[in-house]
C-alpha cells in the first residue's frame, strides 16, 4: 500500500515537514510496511523555497540584497540547476518592517529584482516567483529598475528611486538596458487573487491600507497606478489596468507579466507542478493533505483544494486534517474522503498550537484514520 502526505504548514505550529512526519508515524503505528511519501508541499506563498528545493534537491543561497527601505539585509532563494526559487517577502516582505515603518508610498521592490539579478549571474535562466505578503505598492517599478529599465518623468529627468509615492512621475520607460539574460529568461508567478492593477478593485485600494496606507495615501497612490497603466498600455499595448491578477502584491503581478512576459499560475499549481507532484501520486491508494485551518477559504484554493484537483484525476481518495474545522458546506462539497479536526474543541488554542501537542494530535488523528477507514491490507494489531 502506498500513501502519499501532501500538507500546507499548520501556520504558527508545525512546517510542512513536521506535519509529515507526525503523520507517518500514525501510519506506520498500524502499516508498519506501508510504503509512506511524504511530499514538502506549499501555496506559492510562505514555504513555497524550501517545499521545491527539498523536492527537487536543490540549495538554499543567500543574497545581499535591500529590504523594502532600501536598508541591507541578507535573503534567501532556492536554487535547483538553472532554476531559481523566490519568495517577494524575502527581500520585499511585509514583516520585515515594524509596524511604524510600514508605508507604501516609501517602499520599493528593488530587493526582489537584486535577488534575481544574483540568481541571473548564478546562471538561472527559470524564475518560480511567489508574490505574496509584500509591504509595497511600487507596481513592481523598483524590481524593474534592478533589472536595467529605467524611468523618466515629464523633463526628461530619470527617476532612480522608484517607489509608491513615485508612480505619478513616470512619464517614459525605458528598457534597453535589460541584458538579454534577463529577456531570455522565463518567469512562472504564484498568483492566487484576480486584483486588476487598479481600479475600485484594484491593488491599490484594496490591499494598501493593510501596508500602513491611509485614506488620503490610498487616492494618492491609486493616481499613480492609473498613471503608470496608461504609459505601460500606450508603449507595450497591454491592457494592463484590467489584467486580472496585475494588481497582485502591489502591481508586482502586471509588471512580471508585462515586461517579463511572465505567465501567473494558481500558488499551489506552480508548486505541484515544479515538484511533478502528479508523477510522484501514481499508484497511491491515499493522500493525506492538511492545513492549520480548514474552513470556507479552503474551497477557495490554495493548498487542499489543489491537491484534492490532482488526485481526483488519477481517482485517489483524499483525507484532510486541520487543526480546526469549521463545517460548512463548501468544504463538504469538495470530494474529501474524510475531513479531520486534529484537536478537541475545548483545547484551548494557544495549548493546541504548541509543536509538541498539535504534532502528537496529528499522530494520534492518523492513528484513528487507519481503524476507521477500510484499506487493502490487514491493519497491524493494537496492543493495549
Amino acid at each position: 500500500m502506498k500513501i502519499v502526505i501532501a500538507s500546507d504548514s499548520f501556520k504558527g505550529s508545525l512546517t510542512s515537514t513536521e506535519v509529515a512526519q507526525a503523520a507517518t508515524r500514525g501510519i506506520k503505528a498500524n502499516y508498519p510496511d506501508c510504503e509512506v511519501v511524504a511530499v514538502h508541499v506549499a501555496d506559492g506563498g510562505e514555504g513555497t523555497v524550501e517545499a521545491v528545493v527539498e523536492a527537487l534537491g536543490g540549495e538554499i543561497i543567500t543574497a545581499h540584497v535591500s529590504d523594502p527601505l532600501g536598508r541591507p539585509i541578507n535573503a534567501r532563494y532556492g536554487m535547483v540547476g538553472d532554476k531559481a526559487i523566490i519568495e517577494m517577502a524575502a527581500a520585499s516582505g511585509l514583516t520585515l518592517l515594524r509596524p511604524d515603518e510600514r508605508n507604501p508610498w516609501l517602499t520599493s521592490t528593488y530587493g526582489t529584482g537584486e535577488l534575481i539579478m544574483d540568481a541571473i549571474q548564478r546562471g538561472c535562466r527559470q524564475f518560480l516567483i511567489g508574490i505574496g505578503g509584500s509591504a509595497t505598492n511600487d507596481a513592481g517599478t523598483g524590481m524593474l529598475q534592478a533589472l536595467g529599465v529605467r524611468f523618466y518623468n515629464a523633463n526628461n529627468q530619470e527617476i532612480t528611486d522608484c517607489c509608491g509615492g513615485r508612480l505619478h512621475e513616470i512619464a517614459r520607460i525605458n528598457d534597453s538596458k535589460v541584458a538579454e539574460r534577463v529577456r531570455q529568461s522565463q518567469f512562472t508567478v504564484a498568483c492566487d487573487v484576480d486584483t486588476p492593477f487598479c481600479g475600485r478593485e484594484g491593488a491599490t485600494v484594496v490591499f494598501a491600507p493593510q501596508k500602513g496606507a491611509d485614506t488620503h495615501m490610498v487616492q494618492q497612490l491609486e493616481k499613480g497606478m492609473a498613471s503608470l497603466a496608461n504609459v505601460i498600455e500606450n508603449k507595450y499595448h497591454i491592457p494592463i489596468a484590467s489584467l486580472a491578477g496585475a494588481g497582485a502584491a502591489g502591481g508586482m503581478g502586471g509588471a512580471l507579466h508585462a515586461f517579463l512576459n511572465a505567465t501567473l499560475k494558481r500558488g499551489i499549481d506552480m508548486v505541484l507542478d515544479a515538484i511533478d507532484f502528479d508523477t510522484i501520486i501514481q499508484g497511491a491508494d491515499l493522500i493525506i493533505t492538511g492545513e492549520g485551518k480548514i474552513d470556507h477559504q479552503t474551497a477557495k484554493g490554495k493548498t487542499a483544494k489543489g491537491i484534492l484537483a490532482r488526485a481526483k484525476a488519477q481517482d485517489i481518495p483524499v483525507i484532510a486534517i486541520g487543526g480546526s474545522v469549521e463545517r460548512c458546506e463548501s468544504v463538504e462539497q469538495m470530494g474529501f474522503a474524510g475531513i479531520y479536526p486534529i484537536s478537541e474543541e475545548n483545547i484551548p488554542l494557544e495549548i493546541a498550537m504548541q509543536p509538541t501537542i498539535a504534532a502528537a494530535n496529528i499522530e494520534k488523528t492518523i492513528k484513528k484514520i487507519c481503524v476507521c477507514h477500510k484499506f487493502s491490507v490487514p491493519l497491524r494489531p493494537e496492543t493495549k
